[in-house]
């Protein structure tokens, strides 16, 4: 009798466990595909901001929708398979782009505005009444208090006021009283230059110019605009796309349309031998953000 009583309580739970297979597989069998066509943009970047925020990774929406994910020589191995494992379930939504080099501020040690060890470039100068100040990068405005002209550091140009990085690339310095040569105009490096008088969001197709340090005046377009990039030192996003190049030293400089100003240089990867791709801060948010305008 024992013997019977074990089978049969075999069975039962043999049984139970053919129905609880039997209700998974039934539950399996109605639940309905996802239409990745109509997830949101946002819906698909908060995941990727929350999944996939891989240094040397970035990604921006274009118009249509669709998503653009660019990936440096850094992101291998696990790295990558990491990321297409978050990309793939989007299907077509996103596109995996490789990009040369690695993305990095663009900071070095060398002309322009100098501070602590290292080299930047002026973004806009900016006042707010009668108080004239400069923008630049905010990762340059990190590490250093006071800015100067000169890599001897003799001429002080003035000192750190604010800066926002990651999160946001930008940082404005005020000028010292005895530095009064500050004209609202970006150097176009071949003797002249181009006046300043107002300040505008990009748009994707938009012909655009940089001026920087150590490559000078390079033109390109807006490929894209509300970018997030992952840098190894944090994630900076609504950022500007473009396929203007920089290199190091050009970080912080200006991006324009003619009378324009749109953005501060934040990184890239690439150079402006072969090509590559750039990102900006948006000039707009931090002019609001500090209270200042162009002139």
């Amino acid at each position: 009798m024992k013997f019977i009583q074990i089978r049969r309580t075999a069975a039962v739970l043999a049984a139970a466990g053919l129905a609880a297979t039997t209700a998974l597989m039934a539950t399996q069998a109605t639940a309905a595909p996802v239409d990745l066509s109509k997830v949101s943009a946002g819906s698909i970047t908060s995941t990727l901001s929350k999944d996939a925020s891989i240094p040397g990774t970035a990604w921006v929406t274009l118009p249509d929708g669709r998503i653009i994910v660019s990936y440096d020589d850094t992101v291998t191995g696990s790295k990558l398979n990491s990321l297409t494992g978050v990309t793939k379930q989007f299907g077509s939504r996103i596109t995996l782009e490789k990009i040369s080099g690695k993305l990095s501020k663009r900071i070095a040690g060398g002309d322009a505005i100098y501070g602590g060890q290292y080299r930047c470039s002026l973004g806009f100068n900016v006042r707010s009444g009668s108080t004239y100040y400069f923008l630049t990068a905010g990762h340059c405005g990190n590490i250093a208090s006071t800015w100067y002209s000169n890599s001897g550091h003799t001429t002080t140009l003035g000192t750190t006021s604010g800066s926002s990085f990651p999160g946001n690339d930008y940082a404005i310095v005020k000028y010292a009283s005895s530095f009064t040569n500050h004209p609202g105009t970006v150097d176009l490096y071949n003797g002249s230059s181009q006046d300043i008088t107002s300040a505008a969001n990009a748009f994707v197709g938009e012909a655009v110019k940089r001026s920087g340090s150590t490559t000078g005046v390079h033109s390109g377009s807006v490929t894209g605009t509300n970018a997030t990039v992952n840098y190894a030192e944090g994630s900076v996003s609504g950022l500007i796309k473009t396929n203007v190049c920089a290199e190091g030293g050009d970080s912080g400089g200006s991006l324009f349309d003619g009378t324009k100003a749109l953005g501060l240089t934040s990184g890239g990867s690439g150079n402006c031998s072969s090509g590559g791709t750039t990102f900006f801060q948006p000039v707009t948010e931090a002019l609001s953000v500090y209270g200042v305008s162009v002139y």
